[in-house]
């Protein structure tokens, strides 16, 4: 720390004799730039003049000339300094700076004797001093370039993370440019994007535990949205068609390789269509995405083998053909062996349980159905931890209970069952979506039921929503509707192994005094 300490005193002393010379970095307010550093390179001509500015990125001083690597963010080129060009005062602001200062230059294109495409720096302005001393790297042919390997460092000081390691920061640019694409796809097909409250008496639209926190100006009690459903489905309500928000939900649980308690989340309603337009949806959302951001349906992934196991070969994402379709029941069977007739009920499961020996993979232990309150909880666990692993080429999963699918219509064949489907990549669910319930006695009985499954000491249970009802009964259209985690949509295009990786800041528990 004590050395830390001295090199930011270092670097304050260095601030000040710049002040003293008439060139406060801090006072500039621009810096014409005549071209990007990509767009020289690219470009390039001999004595050409030009304006430039960006981050110091690396630094030699030799005798009366030096060489400075200027990073603008896209790309970055050399400056070549020299005394005699610069003059007295240049040269010494050139001697005062540090990796990680910001400057200006003016000056003209060249190539210097290595070959190398370069700026001869004729004046030169501090932009910004560097008080803190940036991640470096090894020095490599040279040159010395930042490095940051730290985990923890990574995700809480991401502006070091941006501009020190390369495959982050297009990893991160990635995932800005697919929730781009994700909205240009939507408008292309007729949705409004919409915004609905973040604020909201009653957090419904999923199974998740809120945060709660007050409305001072109202004297009221509210909780922060765990879901966009209930608010979208009411503008469909009021004859808007097809409508989608991206929006920020926050719901109070685990943090996990997947987990995030405040995640995106993309939710799209259409008037008129049905689970299977909604399949169709997610089918063409993801193609487009990977075609306009990646110029191709087909993508390789990185985090798992063959086997799904982490850190294994390249395997490939096909986005260019439909997803695979199985059934959740019939999948929970070749994997278990436990028959329909056997999940049919809460009781029959726990008797065939209590007979067979079916094991958890991840953790030997048998499945016990007593930790569980109803069926359809039972029948998503062992979803979970047989089936969903399995699930490596993009899927989708159909037939899911109503108990845990209190917003979505029963399947007529079969009452105990709903048309509802979720979709699966590399193991991972990345969607969630079905024909929405228009029947507002029927919605109404199904949160009567989530009600009493409350009573019981489920707090994820879905809450009434008396407005919501009050909507459905002035009409509401047959619908399909669909719910896509953004950051995990990330997770899954850029080949990442950890959400964190797709997201800009995560939430990092504050570090002790």
């Amino acid at each position: 720390m004590n050395e830390e300490l001295s090199l930011r005193e270092v670097r304050l002393v260095k601030l000040q004799r710049m002040r003293e010379l008439g060139h406060d970095p801090y006072r500039v307010e621009k810096w014409e730039r005549t071209q990007s550093a990509h767009e020289m390179l690219e470009t390039f001509e001999e004595q050409k003049p030009v304006s430039f500015a960006g981050r110091v990125v690396s630094y030699r001083l030799m005798g009366k000339a030096g060489f400075a690597h200027i990073s603008d963010g896209d790309g970055r080129i050399q400056g070549y300094f020299r005394k005699d060009d610069l003059g007295e005062v240049g040269w010494e602001l050139y001697n005062l700076l540090d990796v990680g200062d910001h400057i200006g230059v003016k000056g003209y294109l060249f190539t210097t004797k290595t070959g190398e495409k370069s700026i001869h720096v004729s004046e030169l302005q501090p932009l910004s001093k560097a008080l803190q001393n940036l991640p470096i790297g090894k020095e490599k042919d040279g040159h010395v370039f930042y490095g940051l390997t730290d985990v923890d460092q990574r995700y809480r000081h991401r502006h070091l993370d941006l501009l020190s390691n390369a495959d982050a920061r297009r990893t991160l640019i990635d995932r800005m440019r697919i929730t781009r694409a994700v909205r240009h796809y939507f408008d292309s097909h007729g949705y409004l994007e919409v915004e609905t409250p973040i604020l909201q008496i009653e957090a419904g639209g999923a199974t998740a535990r809120p945060f709660h926190t007050h409305y001072n100006a109202y004297e009221t009690d509210v909780k922060l949205r765990i879901s966009l459903e209930l608010y979208l489905k009411r503008l469909i309500c009021g004859d808007l068609p097809r409508v989608y928000e991206i929006g920020r939900v926050f719901r109070n649980e685990g943090v996990s390789q997947r987990h995030n308690p405040e995640f995106t989340l993309l939710e799209f309603y259409e008037a008129y269509a049905d689970m299977e337009t909604m399949m169709q949806r997610v089918e063409e959302c993801f193609r487009f995405v990977a075609n306009e951001v990646y110029g191709s349906p087909l993508l390789v992934d990185a985090s798992c083998d063959e086997e799904g196991v982490g850190g294994g070969e390249k395997r490939s994402l096909d986005f260019g053909k439909p997803w695979k379709r199985v059934n959740l029941l019939q999948e929970i069977e070749g994997h278990t062996g436990l028959t329909h007739d056997d999940l049919s009920s809460l009781e029959k499961a726990q008797k065939a349980l209590g007979h067979r020996e079916v094991v958890n993979p991840a953790t030997g232990k048998r499945i016990n159905a007593d930790d569980e309150n109803n069926l359809g909880g039972l029948i998503e666990k062992l979803l979970e931890v047989f089936v969903e692993p399995t699930l490596q080429e993009p899927t989708f999963v159909v037939g899911y209970p109503i108990e845990t699918s209190p917003l979505a219509k029963k399947d007529p064949n079969n009452p105990r069952m709903t048309q509802r489907f979720e979709g699966y990549i590399l193991g991972k669910e990345v969607c969630n979506a079905f024909s929405e319930i228009n029947d507002p006695i029927d919605q109404r009985e199904r949160f009567e039921q989530q009600l009493g499954e409350r009573a019981k000491g489920d707090d994820e249970a879905h809450p009434m929503d008396e407005e919501f009802i009050y909507a459905l009964e002035c009409g509401m259209p047959p619908t399909g509707g669909c719910g896509i985690g953004i950051d995990r949509m990330a997770m899954m295009l850029t080949g990442s192994d950890h959400l964190r990786e797709v997201l800009l800041f995560p939430f990092m528990r504050p570090t002790a005094e």
